[in-house]
């Protein structure tokens, strides 16, 4: 039996579709490619020596799923696909709305026809907002500051009246805070398109000469070096906390719907993450502070107990991996 996983050719669907390899499940993938291309598929069918099984299907088309669904051999689904710009959010929250809470739901129309009743939900530490309490537990009260983060909890919300509408569907909401770095191989990573929304591939663009400075935006926050704090975690750890989450789910050693944190449990400041990246790759960042922008948190991390206990899972890589890995893919992005 195979893993559907939708929005499997962006940053975090081709290293999923690595650490489900490796865990010995097969994956079938597909994407409308808005944000991604089947050549990142090609990479990874490099890295697995083998092809990707993939098919360009939008989750709002039915039809297309229903024809993929039909063959009898998937039996889970990992859901990543979804727009996901805070900014662009804000200034088309139709668009966001109508591909990512109508786009999943039309989705699990598609599922109730079939027997496929384990689901994991590519879910966001936005949910949270402007939380005030270290380290953020799974019961932090939610209160997300942009349509984006809206999308997320409203899915989560949908979820959890379906199971419990219907007690045969195993669902895990993962709560992802912030994905970093590359696969070890250099052959995939964070290729946005246009200006960098996240602060690696600035960091790694800025390095390589494409970008002139790296923007900083506030240096006077409470925190040790007066930079925002944040949980940065390797996307590979990421990527086996969705393999761990469905062995979990299968083994019916979870709660029906499971909400769970995906960090690391350590917060670093963004000034910490540039100056780890220069020691560790023996280059140097052009960088400037700017002004607060607004919005913005002051310190935000995990508290990733739950996902231990519950699921067997811990981030394992740190902050030299993630920066010496980020850096590799760009530097392959260049030759």
């Amino acid at each position: 039996m195979k893993t559907l996983l939708t929005g499997g050719a962006g940053y975090i669907g081709t290293h999923i579709l690595c650490a489900l390899a490796e865990a010995g499940r097969e994956a079938v993938c597909i994407d409308n490619y808005v944000n991604s291309s089947p050549r990142s598929l090609e990479r990874v069918s490099q890295i697995l020596g083998k092809p990707v099984e993939h098919y360009e299907i939008d989750i709002r088309d039915k039809a297309g799923l229903d024809q993929l669904l039909s063959k009898g051999d998937i039996d889970s689904v990992i859901h990543l696909a979804g727009l996901k710009a805070v900014g662009e959010s804000v200034e088309q929250p139709l668009r966001y709305y109508d591909n990512n809470v109508t786009g999943t739901i039309e989705m699990l129309k598609g599922l109730a026809d079939s027997p496929v009743r384990q689901f994991v939900f590519s879910s966001s530490a936005t949910v949270y907002g402007l939380a005030e309490k270290m380290p953020i537990a799974e019961d932090t009260a939610t209160s997300p500051q942009s349509p984006y983060g809206e999308t997320k909890l409203m899915i989560e919300h949908i979820l959890r009246d379906l199971a419990a509408a219907d007690k045969s569907w195993r669902i895990v909401n993962l709560r992802y805070f912030n994905p970093v770095g590359a696969h070890e191989s250099g052959f995939i990573g964070e290729l946005p398109s246009g200006v960098p929304n996240n602060l690696m591939p600035y960091v790694c663009q800025t390095a390589a000469g494409v970008r002139r400075e790296l923007a900083i935006f506030g240096n006077d926050y409470p925190t040790r070096d007066g930079t925002g704090v944040r949980d940065f975690i390797h996307v590979m750890d990421l990527a086996e906390g969705h393999v761990a989450a469905l062995r979990a789910m299968a083994a019916g050693s979870l709660p029906s719907p499971f909400t769970v944190n995906l960090g690391t449990g350590t917060g670093y400041s963004v000034l910490e993450l540039v100056e780890a990246f220069e020691r560790v790759n023996g280059v140097k960042v052009a960088r400037r502070f700017a002004p607060r922008r607004p919005g913005d948190v002051i310190t935000c991390f995990a508290d990733a107990s739950l996902a231990r206990e519950a699921m067997g899972w811990k981030a394992s890589r740190g902050i030299e991996e993630m920066c010496r890995d980020a850096w590799r893919w760009q530097r392959a992005l260049a030759s």
